[in-house]
């Protein structure tokens, strides 16, 4: 049987800032390169809900607080759904803005709370102080992408806190990471991934995107699917040059 997976790229037009869209753009190519058919599902404002079911992976971006203000009240009728499948253990990756959206709430630079789908134990403040911005080095905490070194660009104002039993996505080796002061970055629940990451985050750092490639593929199918290895030298020696000007080992 030939394999294939269904992308659900939630707000398209309102959460993609900074390269984000270059996720979906990596997530399609490794994808081709093996020739495993992709089929993107953009869910706008107003989207039926019963679509997020046909979805084998889903992706969110970050956004400005005024989007993310609009992104909050079109969620309140499909919350119920996408907290069962994210639950259930649908893989996706969220990224700022998408992120603070799965945490229990966000308060924005004006103190105006937004309400969370509470799906993970973390919240975030938007602080006073300066935003966190600039490339960023991190060590995954996934026992599958352990003996990897990720790179990114951050660049946020809210701080997020995670619970005592949230596990980060990642240590900080240099940058901010979530709040800038306990060197954590990002966290994972069930087989969703959440980062400050833009940059965009899956371009520069390969594994991660196979990672969630496979994580759709065997769970869709019901088995453990081996990808075909890709030749990912232009990416890795990129990423050495960022980590050196951070004078950071990979």
């Amino acid at each position: 049987m030939k394999q294939n997976i269904n992308i659900g790229w939630l707000y398209p037009e309102l959460m993609s800032t900074y390269g984000d869209r270059g996720n979906i753009i990596s997530l399609i190519k490794r994808c081709e390169w093996r020739n495993i058919p992709v089929n993107v599902i953009n869910l706008n404002i107003g989207f039926n809900k019963k679509d997020l079911e046909k979805c084998d992976l889903l992706f969110m971006g970050g956004a400005q607080d005024r989007q993310q203000e609009i992104v909050a009240k079109d969620l309140e009728e499909k919350s119920a759904v996408l907290s069962k499948l994210i639950s259930n253990g649908l893989p996706g990756l969220y990224i700022c803005g998408a992120y603070q959206f799965l945490g229990k709430y966000y308060k924005d630079a004006n103190g105006t709370t937004i309400k969370g789908l509470g799906i993970i134990d973390i919240y975030t403040e938007n602080s006073d102080k300066k935003r966190l911005i600039g490339n960023i080095v991190i060590a995954p905490l996934l026992k599958d992408l352990k003996n990897s070194t990720f790179v990114g660009f951050e660049n946020h104002g809210g701080r997020t806190y995670l619970g005592k039993k949230v596990l980060p996505f990642a240590k900080v080796i240099s940058g901010f990471g979530n709040n800038g002061i306990d060197q954590t970055e990002g966290a994972i629940y069930k087989n969703s991934i959440c980062s400050y990451l833009h940059g965009p985050i899956l371009p520069k750092n390969p594994e991660l995107c196979d990672y969630l490639i496979n994580i759709a593929l065997d769970k869709k199918y019901g088995k453990n699917i081996k990808l075909i290895k890709l030749n990912d030298d232009l990416e890795k020696n990129a990423r050495k040059i960022i980590a050196q000007r951070l004078k950071v080992k990979v």
